[in-house]
């Protein structure tokens, strides 16, 4: 069955665009406190449709036209590591629109809905000495430790609760998936609807935007053709490092995550980790065209190694405003020479050389990518981002051994294009009258608890107009 409700009507009261963390939360929010008519869009499939060969049969990436990884019921977090960050100083900037204590309180609300669902009940990061003996750690290693604490939820616990979320609201809203959203319908500075690619126009009063990752590029040209204000965010370009597990202990034993952010030495630039999977495996996405990197682990399979992201932040200045374009230009140059995701060991980058399949045999560190192809990262980053991420692993070795080590594995490219930032305000409304922009896709969050957390001050947003 195509839809989750077959039967679409030509009006809502409130159309949300995209599935993912934000929809979900503003839909739970909407009809808590309201008995407003709900749509919700989504042009990927439902979960119980969401299915990755790779992650299933184990073969090389076939480029959907609609990767399930990223799309669909849950969004890109449905096969995500689940990690629920419980600080609000990680995770987006949720913090530029309410008060800090709004903030808190907000998490810890979006918090509670996640147990009412089914989340698990651990929480890392809340053994304050191992905390601060980590953070002693990481300064004397000119590491900064950004301490937060954090509910892992495990891929597979993750689509649990998903599934329990869609129950709950297929009895209370409509909700069609495999529908792709042409354009966002406006009058005179007011929102009155949505055009589906098939032409079926739906008018709505309210419309909540959050296409979350893999909608960004389809949200730049709407807010373009909508002549919305966006700024420009920071592009991350990176790698995605494996060791093994037993390596990464000081990190995940009593913290799970541990967010650390370094500045190199030699350009000053911004590095930090990112997605943490304590023996977890890495895996490929496939988006606009592109292959890129990820990590995901759950919370029974288990693997020998751990991988995390390192990330290198670069903001530009004018006259250049296409970040995206940056990111997936190097992308595609790691496509075009690998013709998917690449992987080098550390030792063999650090002598000039590429990696081949036979020197990967030698390794202590084993892929958990296995279709990965065996190359030269240096011929796809910028020296400067190399040099960089370099820095960091050694500054990392310092705090847990073994981490520059010649076995470590390094996957490229990893870029998440956190590019487009709308300017909305407090409410996470745009200049255009009912019209809210909520999630990773927007450019305000950059995770599951604050993209759940956007959600809801957008719905609050409508309930505020309203009542």
């Amino acid at each position: 069955m195509k839809n989750l409700k077959t039967n679409l009507k030509n009006h809502y009261d409130v159309i949300i665009i995209g599935a993912g963390p934000a929809g979900i939360f503003a839909a739970l929010e909407l009809i808590k406190k309201s008995n407003l008519n709900i749509l919700i869009l989504d042009k990927g499939k439902d979960i119980d449709k969401r299915s990755c060969s790779v992650l299933i049969k184990g073969i090389k990436c076939t480029r959907c036209l609609t990767c399930d990884i990223l799309c669909g019921w849950g969004g890109a977090g449905a096969f995500s590591d689940g990690k629920l960050t419980l600080s609000r100083g990680v995770g987006g900037q949720l913090e530029n629109y309410i008060k800090k204590e709004e903030l808190e309180d907000l998490i810890k609300y979006t918090d509670k809905i996640y147990l009412r669902f089914g989340a698990s009940k651990k929480i890392y990061g809340e053994d304050e000495d191992a905390v601060s003996e980590l953070c002693h750690k990481a300064s004397m290693a000119n590491l900064i430790l950004i301490p937060s604490k954090l509910r892992h939820l495990g891929t597979d616990k993750c689509l649990l609760v998903l599934k329990n979320m869609r129950e709950y609201l297929y009895k209370k809203i409509d909700i069609a998936m495999e529908y792709n959203v042409k354009k966002i319908i406006v009058d005179n500075l007011e929102v009155k609807g949505v055009e589906l690619e098939d032409g079926k126009l739906i008018s709505s009063k309210y419309i909540i935007v959050a296409p979350g990752r893999q909608g960004v590029s389809w949200l730049n040209e709407e807010t373009k053709k909508l002549n919305l204000r966006t700024l420009i965010n920071p592009v991350d370009v990176g790698v995605r490092v494996e060791v093994p597990a037993a390596s990464a202990l000081p990190f995940t034993d009593k913290i799970y995550e541990a967010k650390f952010i370094f500045y190199s030495k030699h350009f000053d630039d911004k590095v930090r980790t990112f997605c943490m999977c304590p023996n977890g495996e890495v895996v490929s996405e496939y988006s606009d065209g592109l292959i890129t990197v990820n990590g995901h682990s759950y919370a029974r399979k288990k693997t020998k190694n751990t991988n995390f992201a390192l990330l290198v932040s670069k903001t530009f200045t004018e006259p250049f405003k296409d970040p995206i374009s940056y990111g997936q230009y190097i992308a595609r140059l790691a496509n075009l020479l690998a013709g998917k995701v690449m992987v080098q060991r550390l030792g063999d980058l650090e002598m000039g050389r590429r990696s081949t399949p036979e020197r990967l045999n030698k390794s202590i560190v084993q892929p958990t990518l296995k279709e990965a192809t065996p190359g030269d990262l240096s011929l796809v980053l910028p020296y400067r981002h190399l040099s960089s991420i370099l820095e960091m692993l050694k500054a990392l070795d310092q705090v847990a051994s073994g981490i520059y080590s010649n076995h470590t594995l390094l996957y490229g490219i990893e870029v998440k294009f956190y590019s487009t930032l709308l300017v909305v305000n407090q409410n996470l409304e745009t200049k255009i009258k009912n019209l809210f922009a909520a999630g990773d896709g927007a450019g305000i969050t950059r995770g599951l608890m604050q993209a759940s957390v956007s959600g809801i001050i957008a719905a609050r947003g409508i309930l505020e107009k309203t009542s």
